[in-house]
């Protein structure tokens, strides 16, 4: 999925493009992105578009009128700026939003479409579409804190809560706890003056980076291949390879259609952390330690 850092690309290479420019007709390739009823989305054609936001990890393109294209990408949900008129072939192109230099194409891959498109009016319909997170690059650490201990929740979950956070999701919420060299699954009511204070850091620094490196990149053409596994990133998507920081391999645990990657001796003290269907499947002979877990795979 999209986040803070792949957005803020996203808007970036839209404001040279679209900004000023009038958004002449919204196609739809299919019936059930569109997720609002009022005002009609025919109300958009004709109209110049005079700003974008980010909402969470949300993209909202505002025209004139203070009307609100507000589009959620989720998990597979990509943009591709192509030539005035592209055609909508195939499942996979969802929309087109035509501009005089150009369409604005949405697609997802995958069967289960789950990305969206709302129509709203206003400030009060772009507070509707808000989780409510806080930013964290204009935030303080008592603000951060105060967002992460409302519950006691795992780190992993109290990250990527967009409730809490705005912004962040699985592969960031990996690099922080990496960066933090704090442990997924460590409990937000337990954690330490010293440890929140490397966790905020590392949520700044590591949002920054990659928002200023993403941004750069999208300097040289259109963000085409948005990706959650991005080459320099530390522990995300590497499951197997050597941790940049120690040299040990990087393990996951692995749940529904996502999974945490992390280091054992830079986050939890060289403890593996049990794998929900792995662990069930080996009950007491679950590894807790590296050597365990190589002694076990060596069997």
């Amino acid at each position: 999925m999209p986040e803070l850092p792949d957005i803020a690309a996203y808007l970036d290479a839209l404001e040279t493009r679209i900004v000023g420019q009038r958004l002449e007709r919204v196609r739809l390739g299919s019936p059930f992105l569109l997720r609002s009823v009022q005002p009609p989305l025919s109300s958009v054609e004709g109209r110049v578009v005079r700003g974008l936001r980010r909402i969470g990890k949300r993209i909202a393109i505002g025209v004139e009128g203070d009307l609100w294209l507000v589009l959620h990408l989720m998990i597979a949900g990509r943009l591709h700026w192509r030539p005035a008129g592209a055609k909508l072939d195939g499942r996979r192109n969802l929309a087109a939003f035509d501009f005089p230099t150009g369409s604005l194409v949405l697609t997802e891959a995958g069967t289960k479409h789950r990305a969206s498109l709302y129509l709203v009016s206003g400030e009060e319909g772009l507070r509707a579409m808000d989780p409510g997170g806080i930013d964290v690059l204009g935030s303080d650490l008592e603000a951060f804190k105060a967002a992460l201990t409302a519950e006691n929740r795992t780190l992993k979950r109290a990250l990527t809560d967009p409730r809490l956070l705005s912004g962040i999701g699985n592969a960031y919420s990996d690099e922080i706890l990496h960066a933090a060299q704090l442990s997924p699954i460590a409990l937000t009511h337990k954690l330490k003056a010293e440890e929140w204070e490397r966790l905020f850091r590392a949520t700044q620094h590591t949002l920054e980076f990659w928002t200023n490196k993403l941004r750069e990149e999208a300097k040289a053409g259109f963000p085409e291949k948005v990706t959650a596994f991005r080459k320099g990133m530390a522990v995300h998507g590497r499951y197997g390879e050597p941790c940049p920081r120690c040299g040990d391999k990087i393990l996951r645990i692995r749940y529904a259609d996502n999974e945490t990657n992390y280091c054992a001796r830079c986050q939890t003290g060289g403890k593996v952390l049990a794998d929900r269907s792995l662990s069930r499947l080996l009950g007491k002979d679950w590894p807790r330690t590296m050597d365990e877990l190589e002694a076990l795979k060596r069997k």
